[in-house]
């Protein structure tokens, strides 16, 4: 999908959502774009899955084998024939597009899988990150699907974020890593908004978590209700439950409020 123009005079608003494997980040992410389209219902948003196992591609019944890895490797399909006399630039951001899936008029996902090292001074790294930056720029919203911290998501594309969610469950062991995840990510979301959403909550649990946050020093924006229903193993992820907790602390997120046209 291309983006021609943005509809609102607004910059895209970048949303990352990192945590460990089993805390609920897919979850989380599509309650997140669920609310963001009942909000902004005619803004685009990208869906970026940052995550290894491609978890949220699955989510939407898609098995995604071309992915941004495979631009880098040379093992990508692609759809069409490559053009001819483009520079190399020109041929990233061609495959770039190659590979974006559309989900509906308004949605698309792309998938990185594996990503260079940093420090990686092969042309093809800087060609990359600049082909997902400008590919960022075209979005009102771009949600990140991450691995346990910013740490891979920098590696892939140096672009400022403007709410990281840590997504944790409540036990002892998990809120004390996302306290660690928030210390590893904190200088890739400098001048953002960074913190703890505590995930599959029992009402037994919530003394537990008031005592185990008083000791860590990282905003807590929101809790999310257990859902039973997700225990089977739902593929889509899917969960009114937990859309509608995410719709009631929205409004501590540094995300735009309304629409305003």
């Amino acid at each position: 999908m291309l983006k021609s123009e943005k509809r609102i005079t607004i910059l895209t608003v970048k949303i990352a959502v990192t945590g460990k494997s089993g805390s609920g980040k897919t979850t989380l992410t599509k309650a997140l774009l669920e609310n963001i389209q009942m909000r902004f219902p005619d803004k685009s948003v990208l869906l970026f899955d940052n995550d290894l196992t491609s978890e949220l591609a699955h989510s939407f019944g898609l098995d995604i084998r071309n992915t941004i890895y495979g631009i880098r490797s040379g093992k990508h399909e692609y759809k069409t024939g490559i053009p001819e006399g483009m520079t190399k630039h020109e041929y990233v951001e061609w495959a770039m597009e190659d590979i974006l899936v559309s989900l509906s008029e308004n949605v698309d996902i792309i998938v990185s899988w594996f990503v260079g090292a940093k420090d990686c001074r092969c042309p093809i790294t800087s060609q990359i990150n600049d082909a997902c930056q400008r590919l960022i720029e075209r979005y009102d919203f771009v949600i990140f699907d991450c691995e346990f911290d910013l740490k891979y998501l920098n590696q892939l594309v140096d672009t400022n974020i403007d709410l990281a969610l840590i997504i944790t469950t409540p036990t002892i062991d998990s809120v004390h890593l996302a306290k660690r995840i928030s210390e590893f990510s904190a200088k890739y979301a400098a001048g953002g908004q960074l913190g703890i959403v505590i995930n599959k909550v029992k009402n037994e649990d919530m003394n537990f978590i008031s005592e185990q946050l008083s000791d860590i020093e990282v905003d807590v924006l929101g809790s999310v209700p257990f859902d039973k229903n997700l225990e089977c193993g739902k593929l889509d992820r899917q969960s009114k439950i937990v859309s509608d907790a995410v719709n009631q602390f929205y409004i501590r997120l540094n995300l735009p409020q309304e629409n305003n046209k």
